[in-house]
């Protein structure tokens, strides 16, 4: 191997290497506070969008038990069918029909 090369590899990738450290460490410390602080921004968001959907739901909750004190005769009779029974779907049995799809077909 001749000398440069060998100059090229002990000297010049190890101070490419201190460069790119000391950029990194430049960037971190120049810009960390700034995305700290949008991140802060951003969770601080969150909770608000997370606080509001709780104040909903109490608001929710507690007009319902409102509407349920304000009305006791209409909590004696039953709910409507949908809320009282599960519901099925089943499928229709004209596409259990295997005529219509080649790969279900027996040979």
């Amino acid at each position: 191997m001749s000398s440069a090369f060998l100059a090229l590899i002990w000297w010049v990738v190890p101070a490419i290497g201190l460069a790119g450290a000391l950029l990194y460490v430049l960037w971190v410390t120049k810009f960390q506070g700034k995305f700290q602080q949008e991140t802060q921004r951003s969770v601080g968001q969150f909770q608000r969008f997370q606080d509001s959907l709780r104040d909903s739901q109490a608001r929710d909750v507690a007009a319902e038990a409102a509407q349920s004190q304000a009305s006791p005769a209409d909590s004696t009779q039953s709910l409507p069918a949908e809320h009282n029974q599960t519901q099925l779907i089943k499928p229709d049995p004209a596409s259990d029909s295997y005529d219509d799809n080649p790969f279900l077909k027996k040979s």
